[in-house]
């Protein structure tokens, strides 16, 4: 396989498509019209798949590609990826971790910093005059509080890191404690949320998290705590956050994620203890070139080696 033929099922940065067309036999099938034709017949031809994380790469899609053998992903989430499928038929699927850690973790701390400060509340207080007639009303203290963490993986970790610079006392709730981290491990979601003041979401998505952020968990959480959600929206139940957020069942919420993205349910849209972001954690051009350089990475070291440079866990065999 000297020249992979690579389908392409996803818009992307501009330069990882420019670099994809330099080295590869690229089709976008993201843009063609009848892409079930071309599948049908010349799906055979291709070897590898490009996809955004949240596009990803489904069962169908891979059953029409009978020589796959590498999927590169655009992100850090992979539960759009047909993963079990690929691990089946051993095709290596490769994704972009830790070079977006930081930028993710500072988005979930400014989020958090928003929230409870309320500074796009009191931005659009500033900008529509009222401050002429009263001064903006009391809001919530940052440093020293309570932070809960769902899921301290990668990314949960660099945000317990920001954390320790505002002194915050931080615990943790994964699938499994891991003893080698210096925070203390709660068995229970519930229990954290009533223990925590700002409960941070940085767990995978997937059908195993899907709506682990219940109703119940958020009536743990209380009137004066505050979730924020950089994972996935699926990990929150969407309905009974908004329920909470209208009720004041908890004090507010700061979200870059939602479960039907781009479409954010208009009741958010009026509520001003809420800070909305269109999914921007790691938008930034240098972690989105970092993770355009891993995607294109993935493949050409898949060329070299037989393997991809950095793979979904289980994916790629020692």
């Amino acid at each position: 396989m000297s020249k992979l033929n690579v389908i392409q099922n996803s818009s992307l940065p501009a330069w990882l498509e420019e670099n994809l067309a330099k080295h590869f036999n690229v089709y976008p099938l993201w843009s063609d019209t009848a892409p079930d034709q071309f599948l049908a017949e010349h799906g055979g031809e291709y070897q590898a798949v490009v996809s955004r994380a949240a596009v990803g790469v489904s069962e169908p899609l891979i059953n029409k590609l009978p020589n796959l053998k590498v999927i590169s992903s655009f992100g850090v989430g992979y539960d759009k990826v047909a993963v079990e499928v690929a691990k089946s038929r051993g095709i290596q699927v490769g994704y972009t971790p830790n070079v977006l850690n930081d930028c993710v973790a500072d988005t979930a701390f400014g989020l958090l910093i928003d929230v409870a400060r309320q500074m796009s509340a009191s931005d659009r207080y500033a900008r529509a005059g009222n401050w002429i007639s009263s001064p903006y009303p009391m809001t919530t203290k940052v440093s020293g509080k309570k932070l809960g963490i769902l899921g301290m993986g990668r990314i949960g970790q660099v945000i317990a890191k920001r954390a320790s610079g505002f002194d915050m006392e931080i615990r943790y709730h994964n699938r499994k404690n891991n003893p080698d981290l210096p925070f203390q491990y709660e068995s229970s979601l519930i229990e954290l949320a009533k223990w925590c003041d700002f409960l941070v979401v940085a767990s995978a998505g997937g059908v195993e998290t899907n709506n682990l952020v219940s109703e119940e968990v958020l009536n743990a959480l209380g009137p004066q705590g505050y979730l924020i959600n950089i994972a996935r929206g699926t990990v929150v139940d969407e309905r009974a956050l908004i329920r909470a957020l209208k009720e004041k069942k908890i004090a507010g919420a700061g979200l870059d994620v939602y479960k039907d993205e781009p479409n954010i349910p208009e009741e958010l849209f009026s509520l001003d203890n809420t800070v909305l972001l269109p999914h921007v954690a790691s938008a930034t051009n240098e972690t989105r070139h970092a993770m355009a350089e891993l995607v294109y990475e993935n493949l050409i070291n898949y060329l070299e080696t037989g393997k991809v440079k950095v793979g979904v866990p289980g994916t790629v065999r020692e």
